[in-house]
């Protein structure tokens, strides 16, 4: 095939949703099995539709690494295609649509705050201290080689009590990051209920802010991090559903604060969410604490079953960046793939790449 110039996004900017779709569709004709579009549950629906794999993120790592297309074109955001790129082979390649896709929970841990850490901990626990690392899967691919390096680990929404009760076997401590609410909801599960088993590591901090007999006591050492999304869900609007439904069901995602998902009937993956209600009897009222774009999914999919699915949050709140993946950039990003054009690839580096792997390796043997 005779490769042409790559097309400019601009050209594209204005084109309509119908117009993009009937794109879309050409060009995943043309492509056949060479391409496989991955889908996160978050995305929004006029993109959601055109994945061939849908999920969570842990399902969505299991489906990268099994999946024998030559492009994979992962709407989501940036550390998931990362992910893609890690689990997939070297014939393999990662696309996101838009790069500036990105996740601002992942931001708020990066590898030079990370390896601060580490050292600040050294200097408290000695040179090889008593510490498994663990990070999210929503987290930079660096710090999934850190973890890696570090006999540490990755966890996701789905598996986060497991993969701790596991790093717990392993060292006596863990330093879980980047997002404090999962690693605080997981400690919990496993039975820590006192404070000083768990303490909130402030990376802009000397010594996190804690005092060295707290970090000698604490089990869990907390990222200061969480995701804005889930952050706005508040106690109160489960207490305001429940004076309204008292027999409905309140269901929420691990990365809300742990006052939420106290207060909650269920709380879990998206995977998780979606399954729950699906598998709820008919006529049930559910309070969903998670990404807009999934709720309204589910509110629409189960109404046929006089299922009431309501979003916990009176104010709009959905996932801004996975939101710029939009028809416009899959249809560029199609178009120029079927043109023989690779844009926005997603390569980890070599050495970072094998680390990380390890990571989630290991996190996918226990899970």
């Amino acid at each position: 095939m005779e490769l042409v110039a790559a097309r400019e996004f601009l050209t594209y900017k204005e084109l309509s949703v119908e117009e993009c779709d009937a794109r879309i569709h050409d060009a995943k004709r043309k492509l056949g099995t060479d391409l496989v579009i991955l889908g996160h549950h978050y995305q929004r629906a006029d993109v959601y539709r055109h994945a061939d794999l849908r999920g969570d993120s842990l399902k969505l790592s299991r489906l990268a690494s099994r999946t024998s297309a030559e492009f994979i074109v992962f709407c989501g955001v940036h550390f998931m295609a990362e992910v893609a790129d890690i689990m997939s082979s070297d014939d393999q390649k990662s696309l996101l649509p838009d790069l500036e896709a990105g996740c601002s929970m992942a931001d708020m841990a990066n590898l030079s705050k990370v390896n601060r850490a580490w050292t600040e901990l050294q200097n408290v626990l000695g040179d090889q201290p008593n510490v498994t690392p663990i990070t999210y899967i929503n987290s930079a691919a660096d710090l999934k080689a850190f973890c890696g390096e570090r006999g540490g680990i990755v966890c996701t929404s789905s598996n986060a009590p497991k993969i701790l009760s596991w790093a717990l076997e392993q060292r006596e401590k863990v330093l879980f990051f980047p997002d404090q609410h999962l690693g605080r909801w997981s400690g919990h599960q496993l039975g820590m209920i006192d404070d000083k088993h768990m303490k909130v590591w402030d990376p802009d901090l000397w010594m996190g802010g804690l005092a060295e007999e707290e970090i000698r006591n604490a089990k869990i050492l907390l990222w200061r991090g969480h995701c804005s999304v889930h952050q706005m869900f508040q106690p109160e609007h489960i207490d305001n559903f429940r004076r309204k439904n008292p027999n409905g069901f309140v269901i929420s995602h691990p990365e809300c604060r742990f006052e939420v998902c106290d207060k909650s009937d269920y709380v879990g993956s998206t995977e998780f969410i979606v399954d729950t209600i699906r598998d709820a009897p008919a006529d049930t009222h559910w309070l969903v604490g998670t990404e807009l774009n999934l709720v309204s999914r589910i509110a629409n999919e189960f109404k046929s079953e006089g299922k009431i699915v309501e979003f916990m949050s009176p104010l709009v709140c959905m996932c801004s960046t996975m939101n710029r993946i939009d028809p416009q950039h899959l249809a560029w990003t199609l178009e120029n793939l079927v043109e023989g054009n690779v844009v926005n690839q997603i390569s980890v580096p070599v050495g970072e790449k094998a680390l990380a792997r390890v990571s989630l390796d290991r996190m996918l043997a226990i899970s």
